[in-house]
């Protein structure tokens, strides 16, 4: 008779992987490197993150720099150099630019210089265009980049994520029966780019991950997946719709 297995102790101790009898033991080697990618982890987010800021302040600061005259420019005087000062100057610049053209005289300044760019054939067209994107995105009300969805793109099978950029209005959606969204589709890893498409509302899927979080995992190519914050009941069924796909299918 072959010997009984105790079920409560098979199942309390866990299964540990053994050579010749005895469990195995990490070596030396095998410590310092997981040791080195741990620090990798840990220092390479923040190295990163200070290496963008301090190379956009760099940048802002030389481009400022450049346009002070010299007697306004207090590295001239100082024996080292200020960083973030250029920063400092563009932030008070654009606010002092903001106030004066809250006011009458500011508002005629901007109406002369608009008129002015309206006669260039070519400037009018990108000026416009800037214009009209930057209201609309820095706008309170503005519903650009609010949502996450999901849709079958480029063809019937294949899911890709977009960001709905706003309601489809004018002849497009006068054309189109259906209620339409615009959805932008970013490619990896860069995200500015991408593709513009008309979707029917009824063909989205809204997600619940932020809009942060979709980037993210656009950026990273998938690796970076944000967790499911949808409820337990949505979940299970998820699962026991796809679980009864392959039988409808038959």
């Amino acid at each position: 008779m072959l010997p009984q297995e105790d079920p409560d102790q098979s199942a309390s101790s866990p299964a540990t992987p053994v050579k010749g009898g005895k469990p195995l033991r990490i070596g030396l080697m095998g410590r310092l490197r997981a040791y080195f990618l741990a620090g990798i982890l840990v220092t390479a987010p923040v190295a990163i993150t200070l290496y963008l800021a301090w190379a956009v302040i760099n940048l802002i600061d030389t481009a400022v720099s450049q346009l002070l005259p010299a007697q306004y420019n207090p590295e001239n005087y100082l024996p080292f150099s200020v960083p973030g000062l250029g920063v400092v100057i563009v932030i008070v610049a654009l606010t002092l630019t903001g106030a004066l053209t809250a006011g009458v005289i500011g508002r005629l300044v901007v109406r002369a210089g608009e008129a002015v760019l309206a006669r260039m054939p070519v400037v009018r067209s990108v000026y416009g265009a800037t214009k009209q994107i930057l209201e609309t995105v820095l706008a309170n009300q503005s519903s650009a980049f609010r949502e996450v969805v999901l849709v079958e793109y480029p063809r019937r099978g294949i899911w890709t994520l977009g960001f709905i950029t706003g309601h489809t209005q004018g002849e497009v959606q006068d054309l189109t029966v259906d209620d339409v969204v615009n959805v932008f589709i970013p490619t990896t890893p860069n995200p500015t780019s991408g593709f513009l498409l008309f979707v029917p509302r009824s063909d989205l899927h809204v997600l619940e991950m932020t809009v942060e979080e979709g980037i993210k995992m656009v950026v990273s190519g998938g690796i970076v997946t944000p967790p499911d914050r949808r409820p337990a009941a949505a979940r299970r069924a998820t699962v026991e719709e796809r679980s009864r796909a392959p039988e409808t299918v038959e």
